[in-house]
Formats: structure tokens, C-alpha cells, sequence
């Protein structure tokens, strides 16, 4: 660990001196100078402050962020992708000078004056770089203050054949990855769920992650959640098994998530594991499954043949359940002709490009189904990017999501 975090300071100082440096040549005839040198120096100090506070923050594993801490380490990772971006520009621009500086000692051995003016080219690179690096850096920085709790409500409506009658018109609420622990700001957190409540759904269904990995972490987000107006049944995330903390014995590791249980009767969130309930209205029934979590690459608790267990092979059925692949690995390959699953998991990354017509994150190179509507024969899956964050304090197009489906009979 050790080790690595030299390394990284490493890396960091060496961009840190070569980016300065660059800058003070490049702007040397600038009365712009100075002010972007200070400020150049004034974010690199914020952001080892940043980059000290979340080293600090994995080794103790505090609790509940703080709204300071939270700016201190997005400010830190915002930086670091602006540096990235701006030494492209900086080796270039050198590659451009010596360049220039083989061609100029040719053109005085051949006696040639040359006409063309590098040294504005050059700086035009530089100036363009600047530009360039800026621009994710300002959406970051919104996505810190702002895209964090800038919450969406995403409408669609699906149809199916099998839909009891009574259940026409059927409308429902998914949220998913919660991660309380990120959030700096009970009142924000709290306009996300009057939103949810603005909905007016018949139920709310939540796809797990409800903390990052202490129970504990919800505590002062449970009279919050608790407000939402509909019943809410939700599964467990990967996050919510215990595993990513540091415990200090085997029990200490047991009680936090035997508190999981505990919180989520305090919220009033029916927790589903591995088991199903059946919705009715005027006479009719849909069932929902509940399966733990099951993901390539992560915990695999889920169990959809008990889930199953008892139920019709004909009913109408909605799957809770946390992480994607398992739609296609397990649901998908069972036969069991489940109409609806619900998953979260990706978040989208927090990160991409969400315009009609286009949409993109680096998401989709991790997870075939990371956002969105997919369907496969008469089966569909939705994928929430999620109401909270993790890792990086914040969200830069992808974000908070608040879905609403409504289910319609053909």
C-alpha cells in the first residue's frame, strides 16, 4: 500500500512540476501569468489535501461523508483528469519544439531563412490544451455541487399480454444504489424522495446498495427514506453484505449486518431475500421475487429457484435484483419467463452522455446492459443508474435516476 501511494504522489508531483513549468514558458509574455501560475498552485495543494483526506478516509472508514470532504476529493479527482489532458498537449507542444529546433539548425546549414512561426503555432497548441482539459474539469466540479443530487425522473410505459386486468394502469417506482454513506446533505437527499413521493406509484421497488459498507451509515437517512408515501419492497447490493470493511472480529462483522435488517424494518422496507410476495387488487395478483445478490465478479447469494418457490408458472412476475449480469447469466437461462427485472449496480459510471438519440459511458465496456430499457424475447430488464454515488463524489451526466414504469395490458 505503501508502496503504491509513493508512486502515485510520485507521478503527481513529476505532472505537478512539468505542467507548471510548462505553463510559465509557454504564457512567459503573458500579463495572464501570474494569475494562472497561483492558480495553478492553489489547486494542486486543494488536491493533495483531497487526495490525503480519501486515503485517509479508506484506511479509517469513517462513516458518513461530510460536505468539506466530499469537495476536497472531487476537487482532487477533477484535477487529476485535467492534468491528464493537459500533459497530452504539453508533449506535443514539445515534440512540435524540437522539432522546430532540428528544422531551424538545418535551415542555417542550407543557408534558408524559414518563414513559418512556430512559436505561435506552439502556443496556440498550448492554449488549446487549456481549453480542452477545462472543460471536464467545470463539469466536474458541477457534478460535486450540483450533478450530484440533480435528480431525474426517467418515465416509461411497458405492455404485456400476461398483465392481470386489474393490475391496467399498474404504475411503479424503482430507485436503486443508495449508498448513504456518500451523502453530504440530508435536506438534498430528502428533495430526491419528495420526488419519488410526487410520483404517486402504487410501490416502490428498491435494487440494493444502501450503503457503502457499514449498516450504521443510514442512520441519519432513516426517518428520510421512511417518508416515502408507497410500500417499498427492496433487495440487498454487493455493498450491503459487510464485506468491504475492515472488522474487528468475526462478530463485530455479523451484528453490522444483522443491522441491515434492522434498518430496513426501521425505513419500513420490506426486504426480500430469496423469497417472493404477491401484489393483489380486486382479486387479481403479480408476484415479486426478490433475489440477494448475484453478480459476475461479486458476492453470488442469489437464489432464483427458491425465489421461486410455490409460485405459478404463469403469473405475472417482477424480479428484484441488484446486478445485471445476473439477467443474463442466471434469469435469462433459467426458462423461468420472468416479465420484468429490475437491476442497478453500474450507476452508470456517473459518468457520460445522456442526450436524445446518443448515449454513452465508459460503463458499457464493464457491463453489456449498464443503463436503460433491454429486452430479450417478451422478457425485459431495466437498469437504474442509481440515487446516490460512490468513489467519486459526484455525477457528470449520468444522473441520479428516479424511474417510473407503468404497466399497461394488449
Amino acid at each position: 500500500m505503501m508502496t503504491r501511494l509513493l508512486v502515485l504522489t510520485g507521478v503527481l508531483l513529476f505532472l505537478d512540476g512539468y505542467l507548471f513549468f510548462g505553463l510559465r514558458s509557454v504564457f512567459s509574455k503573458s500579463k495572464f501569468q501570474p494569475y494562472l501560475l497561483i492558480s495553478y498552485a492553489i489547486l494542486a495543494i486543494i488536491s493533495y489535501i483531497g487526495l490525503y483526506i480519501m486515503i485517509q478516509y479508506f484506511q479509517e472508514r469513517t462513516l458518513n461523508a461530510t460536505l468539506s470532504r466530499n469537495l476536497l476529493i472531487g476537487v482532487s479527482f477533477s484535477f487529476i483528469i485535467f492534468k491528464l489532458l493537459f500533459f497530452v498537449f504539453l508533449v506535443f507542444d514539445d515534440v512540435i519544439r524540437i522539432l522546430n529546433y532540428g528544422f531551424q539548425s538545418f535551415s542555417k546549414i542550407m543557408g534558408y531563412t524559414p518563414k513559418v512561426n512556430f512559436d505561435e503555432r506552439r502556443k496556440f497548441i498550448v492554449k488549446l490544451g487549456l481549453g480542452v482539459a477545462s472543460i471536464p474539469f467545470a463539469t466536474m466540479l458541477y457534478g460535486i455541487t450540483k450533478g450530484k443530487y440533480n435528480y431525474k425522473v426517467k418515465k416509461l410505459t411497458l405492455s404485456f399480454a400476461n398483465l392481470p386486468k386489474a393490475f391496467d394502469g399498474f404504475k411503479l417506482v424503482q430507485i436503486s444504489d443508495i449508498h448513504s454513506g456518500s451523502f453530504d446533505s440530508v435536506s438534498d437527499v430528502q428533495n430526491g424522495v419528495n420526488l419519488i413521493n410526487d410520483q404517486n406509484a402504487d410501490v416502490v421497488f428498491f435494487t440494493g446498495d444502501l450503503v457503502n459498507g457499514n449498516s450504521r451509515e443510514v442512520i441519519p437517512y432513516i426517518n428520510t427514506f421512511k417518508s416515502i408515501k408507497s410500500k417499498v419492497y427492496s433487495v440487498l447490493g454487493n455493498h450491503d453484505y459487510s464485506d468491504y470493511n475492515k472488522w474487528d472480529s468475526k462478530e463485530a462483522k455479523k451484528e453490522n449486518a444483522a443491522l441491515m435488517d434492522v434498518y430496513h424494518k426501521e425505513m419500513e422496507f420490506h426486504l426480500l431475500k430469496n423469497e417472493h410476495v404477491k401484489l393483489e387488487k380486486n382479486g387479481e395478483e403479480i408476484i415479486v421475487l426478490g433475489v440477494e445478490n448475484w453478480g459476475k465478479g461479486f458476492k453470488q447469494k442469489g437464489d432464483l429457484d427458491k425465489a421461486l418457490s410455490g409460485v405459478d408458472k404463469n403469473a405475472f412476475k417482477i424480479l428484484l435484483s441488484h446486478d445485471p449480469t445476473h439477467w443474463d447469466l442466471k434469469t435469462i437461462p433459467h426458462k423461468t419467463n420472468v416479465d420484468l427485472t429490475l437491476a442497478g449496480h453500474t450507476h452508470g459510471m456517473q459518468f457520460g452522455i445522456d442526450i436524445p438519440g446518443f448515449k454513452w459511458s465508459p460503463a458499457k465496456f464493464r457491463y453489456p446492459r449498464w443503463s436503460g430499457l433491454y429486452k430479450e424475447a417478451k422478457q425485459y430488464l431495466y437498469v437504474n443508474r442509481g440515487f446516490g454515488f460512490l468513489g467519486f463524489p459526484g455525477r457528470v451526466g449520468m444522473w441520479p435516476e428516479i424511474t417510473v414504469i407503468e404497466l399497461k395490458k394488449v
